[in-house]
């Protein structure tokens, strides 16, 4: 029998499929487990080439995983799709994510670490109360047009109006609508109290570690946008290059290339949405408030006067992610743009 090099695993809910094979490529397991066996048969095993796809669990996993000394790679799942060779079943994709987990060419996600995915549960926890807070305010100003009365829009808007306006039709609503408008004022309390809990503990988060802080000083880039980076890249040390990290982002241009002319379209859009947004935002914020004395204005000036202004806010979140990547490779502190260090 010859020796198991390489182990592709299907992560599932409850069973797990697993695909080992040799050198070779010659199949030498196929297996399906739950989820209290997993571990237990992967202890049994010699050190080999073990790869799954990056979604969710596949981090605690991969820790386990590695801690029993095999090799461990996570894959984004589109680049598995390609070597899936048949309908998809859970035997077809643990063989298909055993033959690209050995590709030298393939990209692999790093391994978050739990502190990492504590820090990126707090920014998807407040993405989920902030859609929470606006579905609240949007039933409270239709459930008042119903009675003809028009609401600005906007969370602080609504609450100016509620001390400032509503006790003037107070007493021509039904009684049963203002009990109910006491109720939806008293959660959306709620969520914005546990919104703030959370920005507070984003913001001791980000006081603790010396790369947010390097981060934060950086025209553009926000408290949110500097927790969520480093908690999910790290000192982004896997990038080769600044331009290598904006293309992960989702910020460089799309290509529809063939017969060697080249045809650059939108950008990408792929890799974190969260941060891209950040940084889209930061680059707005930039733009809309330009300082000469923090801000890397004349091409910004010049670019303004040749290019649509969606397609400036895209170029300067590129620049931003290039400064990050400096920053947080070379370790090194932000001064002025003029010199910063140039991805």
């Amino acid at each position: 029998m010859e020796q198991l090099r390489v182990i592709g695993i299907d992560l599932a809910k409850s069973v797990i499929q697993i695909h080992g094979s040799d050198s070779r490529g010659k199949c030498l397991i196929r297996k399906k487990l739950r989820r209290n066996q997993l571990l237990p048969f992967m202890a049994k095993l010699p050190r080999c080439l073990v790869g799954m796809e990056a979604c969710g669990g596949s981090h605690y996993w991969a820790r386990e995983i590695k801690q029993l000394g095999h090799d461990v790679k996570l894959i984004p799942p589109q680049f598995v799709k390609p070597y899936v060779k048949t309908n998809k079943t859970d035997v077809a994709d643990a063989e298909a994510i055993c033959e690209a987990v050995d590709r030298p060419t393939m990209r692999f996600v790093p391994i978050k670490g739990p502190d990492q995915q504590a820090v990126l549960l707090l920014h998807r926890e407040r993405e989920g109360l902030i859609k929470e807070r606006t579905a609240v305010i949007n039933r409270i100003r239709s459930s008042f047009s119903e009675f003809g009365v028009a609401i600005p829009a906007g969370p602080k808007r609504l609450r100016q109006w509620l001390s400032d306006s509503y006790g003037d039709v107070e007493n021509d609503l039904p009684a049963t609508l203002n009990r109910l408008m006491l109720r939806m004022v008293d959660r959306l309390n709620y969520i914005e109290s546990e919104i703030c809990d959370l920005d507070k503990e984003i913001n001791d988060q980000n006081k603790s570690d010396e790369r947010c802080k390097r981060l934060i000083e950086v025209p553009g880039v926000g408290r949110l946008a500097a927790s969520a980076i480093v908690a999910s890249v790290g000192n982004a040390k896997e990038f080769r290059s600044g331009r290598e990290f904006a293309a992960w982002l989702g910020l460089v241009p799309r290509q529809y290339s063939s017969g060697g002319k080249q045809n650059l379209q939108g950008i990408s859009k792929r890799g974190d949405a969260y941060i891209r947004k950040m940084l889209i935002h930061g680059a707005r914020a930039v733009i809309r408030h330009m300082n000469r004395n923090s801000a890397p204005v004349d091409w910004l000036e010049d670019l303004m006067r040749r290019r649509h202004h969606n397609v400036v806010i895209v170029a300067l979140a590129n620049k931003l992610a290039r400064t990050i990547w400096a920053l947080l490779s070379k370790e090194q502190s932000y001064k002025r743009y003029e010199d910063t260090v140039v991805a």
